[in-house]
């Protein structure tokens, strides 16, 4: 299924409330490190996932065509309606009536919304389609 939005959220207004500890000791992936307790200070993701806040929303998405972006089914995204949405960039579209998650691409004059995922195909923005992007996607929130 080609990867949709399916729910649009504003963020909170109270963007320090929910700051957590940072750990600065390296944490492994491989073998286990020793245990370092030290914390230097909080953290707001807010603060690292907003830039914009008057510009900003949050999506969910569905759908499977952009695995290879790292955006999965079920995902949150952040979505930066004030960022430039240039070649290569992944945005946030509206066409026609439905809300679509794609890699804009500029090649020869011609604008195309790519998937990242070889089992879709490109689509091709002509003056048949009602267009237009509505934020550029600058993270992803993935669970694990």
């Amino acid at each position: 299924m080609p990867t949709e939005v399916v729910q649009f959220y504003v963020p909170s207004h109270n963007l320090t409330r929910w700051s957590r500890p940072v750990f600065t000791c390296p944490v492994s992936a491989g073998d286990p490190l020793p245990v370092v307790e030290y914390i230097d200070g909080r953290i707001d993701l807010n603060k690292h996932l907003i830039k914009n806040y008057a510009a900003t929303y949050f999506v969910r998405v569905s759908g499977d065509s952009m695995i290879g972006a790292g955006i999965h089914d079920g995902d949150i995204l952040v979505v930066d309606r004030s960022a430039e949405a240039s070649d290569g960039r992944i945005v946030v579209a509206r066409v026609n009536d439905e809300f679509l998650v794609k890699r804009l691409v500029e090649r020869a004059g011609r604008v195309l919304l790519a998937p990242e995922n070889d089992s879709y195909s490109e689509l091709e923005i002509n003056e048949h389609h009602e267009f237009e992007i509505w934020g550029v996607v600058t993270s992803v929130i993935h669970p694990v």
